[in-house]
């Protein structure tokens, strides 16, 4: 069991800029959040379940981020085929860690996916629109705004997890 504070490498969100660079700035801070509350964590800590929600481990939750990240960068703004491990006869396998995954694994492909997101990203304005579902569109702003969101509530699971894993607490 992990019992040492980990070291924070989260970059600082600027206090003013444009749109962009605060939207970016916001989602890098909270990627490095997750990163942040994973560091110094066994492999057996990442794995175990401390919430009633079997799926809500450290591992899964880097798991289902990394999923999160190419679903809304990758598939829905680039239009590239989904590639995820989930279905709609299991739709939770995103958050299910296989035998032999790592969280140090975990977090290189979560860092990975984070890196061409932000690629994809960066060659696109944030009122660039592509078709989704259908008759829908969606924005470049829209999906950055949700991935605040949605890593921000991962984030906060996480701190959960955390505490009650190890007794680690923090930003």
């Amino acid at each position: 069991m992990t019992t040492t504070q980990p070291v924070d490498h989260r970059v600082d969100v600027p206090f003013t800029g444009d749109e962009r660079a605060l939207l970016c700035g916001f989602l890098d801070y909270l990627r490095g959040t997750i990163e942040l509350k994973c560091a110094g964590l066994s492999d057996e800590d990442a794995r175990r379940a401390v919430l009633p929600s079997r799926l809500t481990t450290a591992a899964g939750v880097v798991k289902h981020l990394r999923w999160v990240e190419d679903h809304w960068f990758r598939v829905a703004l680039g239009g590239q085929p989904s590639e995820a491990p989930y279905t709609r006869e299991d739709p939770d396998a995103d958050w299910r860690v296989e035998p032999g995954e790592t969280i140090s694994g975990l977090l290189a492909d979560y860092a990975a996916q984070c890196t061409a997101s932000r690629e994809l990203v960066a060659g696109l304005d944030l009122d660039h629109e592509v078709a989704f579902r259908g008759d829908e569109v969606l924005s470049v702003r829209w999906v950055l705004i949700h991935m605040i969101e949605e890593t921000g509530r991962h984030a906060g699971h996480l701190d959960v997890v955390r505490e009650l894993l190890d007794g680690v607490t923090g930003e």
